[in-house]
């Protein structure tokens, strides 16, 4: 299983899912699973603000009733969001049916044509249906910040060495990952920054 980066066959066996970017710019597209949450989602948004950074939020419809201030912020705040399912379901363990409804559901309060499954994990049918009308969008590189034991330094080393121009890169704000996105989120943005990279948000 591969720890931060995705495998350069993974993409070509699964080609109807967008991975990574087609672009020689110099820029990365952040994007945020599991919100919005008000303590990292705020952090997060703080942080993005510092480095004139966008980024996409892909959102767990639950949460959006939870926190609609939250969310509100990050669509004033000129950031892109998409569907994350209502219950943050696991695909592979949820019928069709189910899971289309959960995705519907949550399309009734975040408005986007992005999709991104909870954890990568989708079927084939249930892919089939949803690209009739979302972008099914999942991801070059990993950051693993939700990982109590995370490397910090290993992560970071990652980020830094694996991604490229066009990059899409998973972080979560959510409670979970607080103990490592408030150190892997600036650094970052830092580094990259110094070299000449710009952040950009998914078209929704």
């Amino acid at each position: 299983m591969y720890r931060f980066k995705v495998p350069d066959i993974l993409p070509t066996l699964l080609p109807g899912f967008l991975w990574r970017v087609a672009t020689t710019e110099p820029v990365l597209y952040l994007t945020f699973d599991d919100g919005p949450h008000p303590e990292m989602t705020s952090f997060v948004l703080d942080t993005l603000q510092q480095f004139n950074a966008k980024a996409t939020f892909f959102c767990v419809g639950e949460n959006v009733q939870k926190y609609p201030e939250i969310y509100r912020r990050i669509l004033a705040e000129n950031h892109s969001v998409g569907n994350h399912t209502f219950n943050h379901l696991n695909g592979w363990k949820t019928s069709l049916t189910n899971y289309l409804e959960n995705t519907n559901r949550a399309a009734e309060v975040i408005k986007s044509n992005l999709f991104r499954p909870p954890y990568g994990r989708i079927t084939p049918a249930q892919a089939r249906h949803l690209r009739e009308k979302y972008t099914l969008v999942m991801w070059d590189i990993l950051s693993r910040d939700y990982e109590r034991n995370l490397s910090l330094k290993n992560s970071l080393n990652a980020i830094k060495t694996r991604s490229r121009p066009g990059s899409l890169l998973v972080f979560h704000d959510s409670e979970k990952t607080a103990h490592n996105l408030k150190s892997l989120l600036p650094e970052t943005l830092t580094y990259f920054r110094h070299k000449g990279y710009r952040f950009d948000a998914l078209k929704a």
